[in-house]
């Protein structure tokens, strides 16, 4: 693929305004970092579907819910998302096995198209399933587990008798420089990511989870995303995000167990026993100043990200999967990849891998500026928080020129747990 044209269109601001004056005139206020840890950041390509004059891939496949790993994490990417973080409201350590053992059975009926419960309860009484997704398959759903710090210990107090064993890497994380977080978007005790191929399905799988938990926990946030379909798409190609880049280029390999042990699964004497198999996960609401990022041009939106938007490809590559040449320059003696640009500045030494899940979400209007409410829930699984996604992360907010473009609204830390056997329980680990 040839590299797409790089002349500048005319700016319609003046030239000796920045983007940051932009940004204040506009009350947007301070902007934050990370868009994604490796390459350009976002979610694990996607798979697409040909189109429907040509034969489907199967949609109305079910993704097993029992095994040695939980699923959504190295299951090929949906094209929704509905991610929740709940507060525990149980006061005894038992309530909370129960609400675990009621959440395993029904994530694992919903995960093969059943309905929850008795579909054929008394009449006289509320149903046992919410019903919305009567007729629906289950549509490749994935339901997805994690533990917050704060089910360990909150305010120095041993809530449910699991102090000594929270791991060392479960903790929240460091304030990063421009991190504008806001409390509704912040923290939790529990998590569930409910993925799917159709978004009734994902969220019809939060709503009957939570709705099995009243009067154990409670919803703390919840926020829906989306990728581009697989019907949108006869290529299976990486998928977009929403500054028109290219996202998820690089990424551990799914299929390659010797490296989704060395970065993604937690492994034998990394911690407490309980979490093998299990892995950690980072969420970061990430707002994207797209109205901004409209008005500056070709060639410098592919100097932030270090990437030609077209191909995908590095600047002064050909190719989106080529590897990068940092030390390359052009005609004028000038790096083709900026000192700054996020896709240097993310790579650092090359030794941290992260493997990104991420979604775009659109959630309306900003009321404080008028502008579009949308960005990217960015996700993260990894073996390691301190020894992966925070040397990242710091890099970034430090350097990257995205910091521009971007403020971070939200954040929280899990432990996946790992996957359960059919008779047992998600959790069941962390509580024997």
């Amino acid at each position: 693929m040839s590299e797409p044209d790089k002349k500048e269109t005319t700016s319609v601001f003046n030239k000796n305004v920045s983007r940051r004056d932009v940004l204040k005139a506009a009350g947007i206020g301070g902007v934050g970092v990370l868009i994604g840890a490796s390459g350009i950041g976002g979610a694990l390509a996607l798979a697409d579907v040909l189109p429907t004059s040509q034969k489907k891939e199967n949609t109305n496949a079910v993704v097993p819910f029992y095994g040695k790993h939980q699923a959504g994490i190295a299951t090929e990417v949906q094209n929704h998302i509905y991610f929740a973080a709940f507060d525990v409201t149980a006061e005894g350590r038992n309530e909370l096995i129960q609400l675990f053992k009621e959440w395993t059975k029904a994530a694992a009926a919903m995960t093969e198209g059943k309905s929850v419960g008795d579909p054929a309860n008394n009449k006289y009484l509320p149903p046992d399933d919410t019903g919305e997704v009567a007729g629906l398959n289950a549509s490749n759903l994935t339901i997805t587990f994690g533990v917050g710090p704060t089910l360990f210990t909150k305010n120095n107090k041993d809530r449910f008798g699991l102090q000594k064993k929270q791991p060392d890497e479960l903790k929240e994380l460091p304030k990063f420089p421009l991190d504008s977080l806001e409390e509704q978007w912040t923290g939790g005790d529990l998590c569930i990511q409910a993925c799917s191929d159709d978004l009734q399905v994902a969220f019809h799988a939060v709503r009957n989870l939570a709705r099995i938990a009243r009067g154990k926990a409670v919803l703390r946030w919840a926020q829906a995303g989306f990728q581009r379909t697989k019907q949108a798409s006869p290529k299976k190609e990486t998928p977009r995000n929403l500054f028109g880049f290219k996202d998820g280029t690089v990424n551990p390999n799914v299929k390659n167990s010797a490296e989704m042990n060395q970065y993604v699964w937690v492994q034998p004497g990394d911690g407490p026993d309980w979490l093998v198999n299990g892995t950690y996960l980072v969420v970061r609401r990430i707002q994207m100043f797209i109205e901004v990022w409209d008005r500056t041009t070709l060639k410098e939106q592919e100097n932030t990200f270090g990437r030609y938007r077209d191909s995908g490809a590095y600047l002064g590559q050909k190719n989106e999967f080529d590897p990068p040449d940092f030390e390359k320059k052009d005609e004028n003696g000038e790096y083709y990849i900026p000192m700054t640009a996020h896709v240097r500045v993310a790579h650092g030494d090359g030794k941290q891998k992260i493997l990104r899940r991420s979604y775009s979400y659109a959630d309306g209007i900003d009321a404080k500026t008028g502008t579009f409410d949308a960005g990217l829930l960015f996700i993260s699984f990894q073996r390691s928080i301190s020894k992966q996604f925070i040397p990242i992360q710091k890099r970034l907010s430090q350097m990257d020129e995205l910091n521009e473009y971007i403020v971070h609204r939200g954040s929280a830390v899990f432990a996946c747990l790992p996957g359960v056997k059919k008779g047992g329980y998600i959790g069941e680990t962390l509580f024997s």
